[in-house]
């Protein structure tokens, strides 16, 4: 049985292009082996304005952002995203270090879908992923 869900999983993941913006490299390798291992086509930055560009050219259909960056952080680059007209609707899910009530709440303001706290599990970045795209 679990074959199977396994399978219909790989399926609703495969082709999907997502961006990861973090500025730790870790994170971003082990975000993009995970995904890249279910299919997904994945785009990392380092920073917000990085991510600008990237989210301008790929079109990504999921954003994960991390919440403390240098330049523009997690907050800034959620709303800049959310206030323009071709990606307001491109499920951003805010990634951080600390479980807070105020950073989950800030997220939400700024138009996040979700949080994760890192680190995070395979299984939580998957289901973070499928929650916005199995619709």
């Amino acid at each position: 049985m679990s074959g199977s869900n396994a399978l219909s999983q790989n399926n609703v993941l495969s082709g999907l292009k997502i961006l990861v913006i973090d500025d730790s490299k870790t994170i971003r390798r082990t975000a993009e082996t995970l995904l890249a291992k279910e299919g997904c086509e994945v785009f990392t930055a380092e920073d917000g304005f990085d991510a600008l560009a990237k989210i301008a050219d790929h079109h990504p259909d999921v954003i994960f952002v991390d919440i403390m960056m240098p330049r523009l952080d997690g907050y800034q680059t959620c709303s800049l995203i959310k206030h323009n007209q071709v990606f307001k609707d491109t499920p951003v899910i805010m990634l951080s270090s600390k479980d807070g009530l105020f950073d989950r709440a800030r997220g939400r303001l700024v138009g996040s879908e979700q949080y994760l706290t890192k680190p995070f599990t395979k299984d939580e970045l998957l289901g973070a992923i499928q929650r916005y795209v199995a619709g």
